[in-house]
């Protein structure tokens, strides 16, 4: 037997789900990893064009261009690829945007309970590199686009998608979440409190894959949550949290706003997921 197929034999035989998870984690993690690369060495003007036609080349194939041809069906799938309504469009933007906006009014109650270390969210973002404000915001910008690009395609799409098949919704979602979970809690401002916020943002971010069967508002809210991440929590280009907890401050009335805005946003989110899943299902059912 040639080596080939002896090593495709072997694969085969690893359960869906581990290959899922090393499949997921090489395609979201190595590709974004090549716009740091590209920064530290071109620049931002030139970096930022070298990812945008990574990140088109990149999009292509995973959902199902270019060779091996044996293996577009399954690309396409895994991307989730498929049309989508009006009224689809408009609730998986909703729920992107709401996702987004939960993650960071999560962060922000966080930081009302314990203090803000601003210090550990800025190791390893630091762009005083880059010379000027508005490059520094483009960085972030295209940061932001490649991480909700490779990351959602990587976790929710390669990851989440072939053990759904295997094993149902429920299942995938966890795994996909405690390993974006896992994976980003290597950073300096993994501490204890961003757990459950990061594992939080993975079980949405899946629900809403799975609710739309497409990766399309999974990286429209990536993306937005991430913009705001680079700028305002990790390189603090935007400014500084000011705010203290409440064992300073007392609960102030600006505590109390912040518990409601994060329970309406996440109701809010969840609604939206809900609504897409209804809509799906009425789509599935019509076809």
């Amino acid at each position: 037997m040639p080596i080939a197929t002896r090593s495709a034999s072997v694969w085969t035989r690893i359960p869906v789900a581990v290959r899922a998870v090393v499949i997921g984690i090489v395609i979201g993690m190595a590709a974004a990893n090549v716009w740091p690369v590209l920064l530290l060495s071109l620049g931002a003007p030139l970096a930022t064009c070298g990812e945008i036609l990574f990140l088109a080349v990149y999009v292509y194939w995973a959902a199902g261009g270019g060779p091996p041809m044996s293996l577009r069906p399954a690309r396409a799938d895994r991307f989730r690829v498929g049309k989508l309504s009006t009224r689809q469009w408009i609730w998986g933007s909703i729920a992107a945007v709401s996702f987004a906006a939960t993650i960071h009014a999560s962060i922000v109650l966080l930081f009302r309970l314990v203090p803000f270390p601003a210090a550990a969210f800025h190791h390893g973002y630091d762009f005083s590199f880059i010379p000027s404000r508005s490059l520094q915001w483009l960085a972030c910008v295209v940061s932001a686009l490649s991480a909700g690009v490779c990351e959602e395609t990587g976790f929710r799409g390669y990851m989440q998608r072939p053990i759904e098949h295997r094993h149902g919704p429920s299942i995938a979602i966890l795994v996909s979440s405690l390993f974006f979970m896992l994976i980003h809690l290597t950073k300096d401002w993994a501490l204890i409190g961003m757990v459950p916020i990061v594992f939080g943002a993975g079980a949405l971010l899946g629900c809403l894959a799975y609710a739309s069967q497409t990766l399309v508002f999974c990286i429209l809210g990536h993306f937005i949550m991430d913009i705001g991440l680079f700028a305002y929590w990790w390189t603090q280009i935007a400014g500084t949290f000011p705010q203290r907890p409440v064992a300073e401050t007392g609960a102030d009335s600006s505590f109390f706003i912040e518990c409601a805005a994060l329970a309406v946003l996440l109701a809010i989110a969840i609604g939206s997921i809900i609504q897409l899943r209804r809509l799906r299902c009425a789509q599935q059912a019509i076809s």
